[in-house]
């Protein structure tokens, strides 16, 4: 499926084994009361209550005398344990157990039977406990109320030391949120008793609050009040020192009803599926590494004919409302909508009905975000059960008691890749895969394979462009914060195509008013984007529109004589070896193809221009990075590049078994070699329009297959219009290997006639090659003459030579050679 789950734990797997041998041993021993009782009949009642930070999980199972049982299931050693029992008939709502595992907090509530007598204090709904565990001592009644009550301990990021005091949420049916201080001392060597039991001191920390959500690896607490009618998003981080702030207040465009109640993640009890106070919205917060900061959100549905969500990209600055119809009316799902975070995007689905995995990075077009309908066989294999995002890529299936990771399944959406039909998949799956980040070596090698396969299939976009310009992003991304900003994540600006099966609405949305003033680790990238959103516009995103100016610059002095300082083009060439020399040291494998085998002046321009403005680019943009990672970011980045390129052409070259001896202008061009041609003419397209550099000596194998694949009006066509470019290593080998038949002869001049002017390169002086290929033929002939017959050669020493005659003799001699 789509969705990778991998099971960290499973009630029925990693607890019920040791609940029978624990009740086996407790019925050889004639316990009563002190072990677990009879499950056999009684298995619905195991069921998970809480997962605390450190993933510990707390589950409850009833004996057949209904007394309440709490265990706790160790997410390190993989042990159970027990950790008390009430021995009275009660519902548990909700149970945390502080980090040293030495305080368990509980709320319950009287068991739905008829014809019971109250087990509770008289006249209280809800019954708040804590108990002393370590060992099993005395029980505090924090509260016995007529609401209900939910319990959260803090968990602070020090493991290190036992914690002499530690901090309790409760969360009240009634709105408000209190915090509990509770200190501990030792007393009889390891037994951990409450100080001062009478009085704990507590705070209130919210009110009037009508939604929450705990983040239970970053200690956050999220939560919605009614201002004025108007929902108001905030968040407070708990730290290990025992303090707290208010992050930031965002409003939200969404109509919640003060009389409305949900709470997200504070345990896992049955309570909210079965009240009506909770079913009047799903909503939820994400977060990730990034910055990102999300708000999926779903009303109760109206209808059964279509369904709208709505996801708040706070980090970006905007929302999308999503409306999508719903087929088949009849199979109705009573869980209704899940939203899942999934690291770099949020999944969205209803089983039985669409699947749409919103991408949070960059969620400004709607084609890097896949959607499928209920056509689709993806839809089928989603997780039917309702399952609950917990913190990162934990997932819960309360239902049957397993708690997942969820991923992306790279395989399966490189298999669906290769069977999209549409240009919106293609696009969509193409940055999914990517994504994943799982041996890209052998995932380029794959989408490669498909690209080749479906050159010409995609009409909305090109796709050796965005192979290249992703592939390269997510090969530098993870480097650093802020790349997301400053580099191309898509050869894409705009997407006019609709998406079937779903609408879509953008909206800007008013940004969070961040608290607090000094920011580190999340809160430092999230304020980074919200800083980028306010002050960053336009984009900040690399183009090669300064290559392309200074690339054209150069060219034009080199035509003209006016070539600028010598030192700047060398900097700017040795730039380029650099590049190459990166390249190389990354790639082991002997190549097939013949590149990198003759100095492409041009290319290497290119390639050093590229390199000195994006590093120019990072520095401007990227604060606090060292200068020297910087530009092995901006080497690793243009390698890449190049990389692709070459393993695209590999991959051509290897599908059709060619080799680097086989290009001979004596025979017939192949097939193999038309396919090879056509892939690199798609290559040049690509680059072109992006001005990306080419590999030193892709022009010269590209003129190569020309003349041996095109007749000779297409060609002079090619060569014309810039398609294919004449370069000294091409033409060289086209006057050397061409024999002298007329259509050869026809050939020769044709492409003489359209070489360019003297080009004033700085040439080595050992070789007697210059830039202007007539005069190197007339050379090259004059140098067998005087090889072969020394005695003519009589004038060492004079270096007053006219050469202009000697230009003029040598265009003389190739218009004889050529009959003409």
């Amino acid at each position: 499926m789509a969705l990778r789950l991998i099971a960290d734990f499973d009630l029925e797997k990693d607890v019920l084994p040791w609940l029978r041998v624990q009740q086996a041993a407790s019925a050889a021993a004639g316990a009563r009361g002190g072990g677990p009782g009879v499950l056999e009949n009684n298995y619905e009642c195991l069921r998970v209550l809480n997962v605390e930070q450190n993933r510990n999980i707390i589950y409850t199972y009833k004996d057949n005398k209904g007394n309440v049982f709490f265990g706790l299931y160790d997410y390190q050693t993989k042990q159970n344990e027990h950790l008390y029992t009430f021995e009275k008939d009660l519902q548990v709502v909700s149970c945390s157990v502080n980090r040293e595992k030495t305080l368990l907090a509980t709320s319950l509530v009287q068991a739905a039977k008829e014809g019971r007598s109250n087990e509770l204090q008289p006249g209280s709904k809800c019954l708040t406990l804590l108990v002393e565990i370590h060992p099993i001592n005395n029980v505090k009644v924090l509260k016995a109320v007529d609401s209900y009550i939910w319990v959260q301990f803090l968990y602070p990021h020090v493991e290190s030391r036992p914690q002499r005091e530690n901090h309790l949420l409760l969360l009240s049916e009634e709105k408000y949120i209190e915090q509990f201080h509770i200190q501990v001392v030792q007393e009889d060597g390891n037994r951990v008793v409450i100080k001062n039991s009478g009085h704990l001191p507590r705070e209130r920390i919210a009110e009037d609050f009508v939604w929450a959500q705990w983040d239970m690896s970053e200690q956050r607490l999220y939560y919605i009040d009614l201002k004025k009618s108007r929902s108001v998003l905030k968040c407070i981080q708990f730290y290990a020192d025992e303090h707290f702030n208010l992050m930031f207040e965002a409003p939200l465009d969404i109509s919640l009803s003060d009389s409305g109640f949900k709470l997200v993640n504070f345990g896992y009890s049955h309570l909210q599926d079965q009240e009506e106070l909770s079913e009047h919205l799903t909503l939820c917060v994400f977060t990730n590494h990034t910055g990102s900061l999300c708000v999926c959100y779903c009303p109760n549905f109206d209808s059964w004919e279509q369904i709208t969500y709505s996801v708040f990209y706070f980090h970006k600055g905007h929302s999308k409302t999503f409306t999508t119809t719903l087929g088949s009316v009849d199979s109705r799902v009573t869980k209704g909508i899940t939203f899942l975070n999934l690291d770099y995007y949020v999944a969205v689905y209803l089983p039985g009905h669409f699947f749409h995995l919103l991408n949070i990075q960059h969620p400004d077009l709607i084609c890097h975000s896949l959607f499928l309908t209920e056509n689709s066989e993806v839809i089928d294999m989603l997780p039917h059960s309702p399952l609950q995002s917990l913190s990162g890529s934990l997932v819960l299936d309360s239902c049957s008691g397993k708690l997942y990771r969820a991923f992306l399944n790279q395989s399966y959406l490189l298999e669906f890749l290769w069977n999209s039909r549409l240009d919106c998949e293609r696009m969509a799956l193409l940055h999914c895969v990517l994504s994943c980040g799982q041996d890209p070596r052998r995932l380029e090698a794959k989408i490669i394979q498909w690209i080749s396969e479906n050159i010409s299939a995609c009409h909305s976009f090109d796709l050796i462009q965005e192979f290249i310009i992703a592939s390269s992003y997510w090969s530098i991304y993870p480097e650093t914060s802020n790349m997301d900003k400053l580099l191309p994540y898509s050869s894409l600006l705009t997407w006019d195509t609709e998406i079937p099966g779903i609408t879509l609405v953008t909206e800007e949305i008013p940004l969070p008013l961040m608290k607090v003033h000094s920011f580190k680790g999340y809160w430092e990238k999230l304020n980074s984007n919200l800083e980028y959103v306010k002050y960053s516009k336009p984009h900040l995103h690399y183009n090669n529109s300064m290559v392309r100016r200074e690339w054209h610059n150069l060219i034009s002095e080199e035509k003209t004589g006016k070539r600028r300082s010598t030192v700047y083009v060398r900097n700017i060439l040795d730039n380029a070896i650099k590049v190459i020399s990166n390249l190389e040291a990354k790639n082991l494998e002997p190549r097939l193809t013949p590149l990198f085998q003759e100095e492409d002046n041009h290319q290497q321009l290119l390639i050093g221009l590229m390199v000195s403005e994006l590093r120019d680019h990072l520095l401007r943009h990227l604060q606090g990075v060292e200068k020297k990672k910087i530009e092995q970011m901006v080497l690793d980045y243009v390698s890449k590049l190049l990389d692709l390129i070459c393993q695209i052409l590999e991959a051509s070259w290897r599908k059709h078994n060619l080799h680097p001896w086989a290009l001979h202008f004596n025979r017939q061009a192949s097939a193999a070699e038309f396919a090879v041609f056509h892939i690199m003419t798609r290559i040049l397209e690509a680059t072109n329009t992006l001005f990306l550099p080419l590999p030193p000596g892709f022009h010269t194998l590209h003129v190569i297959l020309g003349v041996r694949c095109l007749p000779l009006h297409n060609l002079l066509h090619y060569i014309d219009h810039g398609v294919l470019l004449l370069t000294e290593a091409a033409v060289t080998r086209l006057m050397k290997d061409l024999d002298n038949t007329e259509k050869n002869e026809k050939l020769k001049f044709s492409i003489i006639m359209r070489l360019p002017p003297p080009w004033s390169s700085v040439m080595d002086k050992s070789s007697f090659s210059v830039e202007f290929l007539p005069l190197n033929y007339f050379i090259h002939i004059l140098t067998d003459i005087e090889s072969s017959n020394p005695a003519l050669y009589a004038f060492e020493g004079h270096d007053n030579v006219d050469a202009k005659f000697v230009e003029e003799a040598a265009l003389k001699h190739t218009a004889m050679l050529l009959g003409l």
